[in-house]
């Protein structure tokens, strides 16, 4: 895991690095303490001066402590993966992170197992976050660079995620955007809610796919234009259409769950600087 430049005019190193890989200070701190950039194969400081053609390096391989996540053996969904990161399919009722009530039994158990399997010796690092009952893809980097550059292009917005839901009732407009914005409601720790005075902005891009008169229920997909928590399933409930499954926001359990999955992500690969198109489809949109 070793990123190589060639440099093409003379230049600080530490400006060289923050400009081209957009590396943060913590970051380069900590490779700068930790003797991991190299100039023509010599250990060097980013306060020297690197000279054109010059060829510059940085050792993102080193290994991490992760005895923080316990690990589990699962049999992981893999949809993509390569030297700088994992990127798996989550089902429904597992959660991302180890918690009190999923100490290990979560997605990263999982993915530590993994990771001892391969020998590699890595933080789990999720780039992406899902609910607990909502599944789809998430991303796993396999070092902090990785991490610190997918978490910037979600920032940005560069980092595109698309979404099937399935909602009760039949929506007025084949296309829309809910524009309503969301806050934690008021005594609870979970719940969101949408709240026009308080609320942060949210919007949620939409397109009705199907409407299944039998079951009066609408499949649509979904763009979030903002990453609220808990957006999709708040906007929906609010304008009278719940998710079907998603008894905390108005509906009824359903046999296959909560109906709200991941299914695209677009994103620049850090490394290759390539679009990346992931996609999974759930097999109840198929039917």
């Amino acid at each position: 895991m070793e990123i190589q430049y060639i440099v093409s005019e003379d230049t600080l190193i530490k400006d060289f690095l923050q400009k081209n890989l957009n590396i943060s200070n913590r970051l380069l701190a900590f490779l700068t303490r930790n003797h991991l950039i190299f100039l023509n194969g010599n250990l060097t400081d980013t306060r020297n001066i690197a000279k054109s053609s010059d060829t510059l390096s940085i050792d993102f391989g080193y290994e991490e402590d992760n005895s923080n996540i316990v690990p589990k053996e699962m049999n992981l969904d893999i949809l993509y993966e390569d030297d700088w990161m994992l990127i798996v399919n989550k089902p429904s009722g597992i959660a991302i992170h180890p918690s009190i009530l999923h100490y290990d039994n979560s997605l990263s158990n999982g993915v530590r197992y993994y990771f001892d399997k391969i020998g590699l010796k890595k933080k789990i690092r999720p780039v992406n976050r899902l609910d607990l009952y909502t599944s789809g893809i998430v991303v796993f980097a396999k070092c902090a660079y990785i991490h610190e550059q997918l978490s910037s292009q979600i920032q940005n917005g560069n980092f595109i995620k698309k979404y099937y839901a399935l909602v009760h009732g039949k929506l007025e407009k084949q296309a829309d955007k809910i524009c309503f914005p969301i806050s934690r409601k008021s005594g609870s720790i979970i719940e969101r809610c949408v709240d026009l005075e308080n609320g942060q902005k949210a919007v949620t891009e939409y397109m009705v796919m199907k409407y299944f008169e039998d079951k009066n229920v609408s499949l649509v997909m979904c763009n979030l234009l903002t990453g609220r928590t808990h957006q999709i399933r708040v906007h929906f409930s609010y304008i009278g259409h719940p998710l079907v499954g998603d008894s905390l926001y108005g509906s009824d359990l359903s046999d296959f769950g909560q109906m709200l999955h991941c299914f695209s992500l677009d994103f620049t690969h850090p490394i290759t600087h390539k679009n990346l198109h992931l996609e999974n489809i759930p097999k109840w949109v198929k039917c």
